[in-house]
C-alpha cells in the first residue's frame, strides 16, 4: 500500500507516538483524521501539518473510552472524506503501582482506554475498512508479550489488544484486509509522565531513563513502513525480540531478568 492520498485515522494523536504518526503519514502524502481529548492541541497540529505537507487534516475531539465518541469519529471521517483506508488505534495510558496497593478502578481506567478504545474504534471502522481492503493497526507493546511488575493493568490491556487483533485477523482471513500489531519497546514519550499511580493520579515524572529509549519519531517511521508493506507484527527493538523469544523458551529466566531490570528504576516498587 502506498500512502499517498490514503485516509488515515489516528487516535491519541495530540502527543507522543500519535503526533509522530500524524507527521510521518503526512510526509507520505496521507490525508488525516486526528483524534484525542485535547481538541485545541489537535487543531494546532492539523493546521501545522496542512501548511507544511500540503495534505488535508481534520481534528476530532474524542475520548476513546466513550463508545459514542468513537462512533462519531468514524462518522465524521466518512462525512469529510467518504472512506477510511487506515485506522491506527494508538490512544493509550499506563500505570505504575503494585496490584496489592492499587484500587481496581486504576486497572479499569487503563483497560478502558487501551483495550475498549481499540474495540470501539475498530468496531465502527471495520465495515469501511472492508470496503477499501485497508489496514487496522494496534499500537501495542512488549508488555503485551510479557507482564511487567507494577503495570498489571497496562500489561493486561496490551495482552487483550493482541488477542483481539489476532482473532480479528483470522475472522477476516479471506477478506483481504490488513491487521498489524505494532509493539514498540520503551519509547521516549509522555506515557510514563501520565501513568496512573495507585490512587489513579498521574505520577507526573518518568521513573525510567528516557534518554536511552527509542524516539516516537523512530516508532512512527517503522509503523508507517509496516502499513505500506502490510506487515503482520512489528517487534521494534532487540530487547523486545529477546523478550518474545525467552517468553517462549526460557520463561523462568525471563521473569528474573524483568524483575532485575524493573528493580533498577527510580523509586522502584520492588523491594
Amino acid at each position: 500500500m502506498k500512502l499517498n492520498d490514503k485516509i488515515v485515522v489516528i487516535t491519541g494523536a495530540s502527543s507522543g507516538i500519535g503526533k509522530s504518526l500524524a507527521i510521518e503519514f503526512a510526509k507520505r502524502g496521507a490525508n488525516l483524521v486526528l483524534a484525542a481529548r485535547q481538541y485545541v492541541t489537535l487543531c494546532q497540529l492539523t493546521e501545522s501539518i496542512e501548511k507544511q505537507y500540503a495534505v488535508k487534516a481534520i481534528a476530532v475531539q474524542c475520548d476513546v473510552t466513550v463508545e459514542e465518541d468513537c462512533r462519531h469519529l468514524i462518522k465524521q471521517t466518512l462525512t469529510t472524506y467518504g472512506r477510511i483506508d487506515v485506522l491506527i488505534n494508538n490512544a493509550g495510558i499506563s500505570m505504575r503501582a503494585l496490584l496489592n496497593d492499587a484500587g481496581v478502578d486504576v486497572l479499569k481506567s487503563v483497560m478502558d482506554v487501551n483495550f475498549w478504545g481499540t474495540v470501539y474504534c475498530t468496531k465502527y471502522a471495520l465495515p469501511e475498512i472492508l470496503k477499501t481492503k485497508g489496514s487496522i493497526v494496534g499500537v501495542s507493546s512488549i508488555a503485551g508479550y510479557k507482564g511487567l511488575p507494577g503495570r498489571t493493568g497496562y500489561s493486561a490491556s496490551k495482552f487483550a489488544m493482541n488477542g483481539f487483533l489476532d482473532a480479528l485477523r483470522v475472522e477476516n482471513l479471506k477478506n483481504d484486509i490488513h491487521i498489524l500489531t505494532a509493539c514498540p519497546g520503551f519509547t521516549a514519550s509522555n506515557i510514563r509522565n501520565t501513568a496512573l499511580d495507585k490512587n489513579g493520579i498521574e505520577q507526573g515524572e518518568s521513573t525510567l531513563h528516557e534518554e536511552k529509549m527509542m524516539t516516537s519519531d523512530e516508532v512512527a517511521k517503522i509503523i508507517a513502513d509496516g502499513v505500506e508493506k502490510r506487515a503482520r507484527t512489528l517487534i521494534m527493538t532487540t530487547q523486545g525480540k529477546l523478550v518474545v523469544f525467552l517468553s517462549k523458551f526460557l520463561p523462568g529466566l525471563l521473569d528474573k531478568m524483568v524483575y532485575n531490570t524493573m528493580a533498577k528504576e527510580k523509586n522502584s516498587l520492588l523491594k
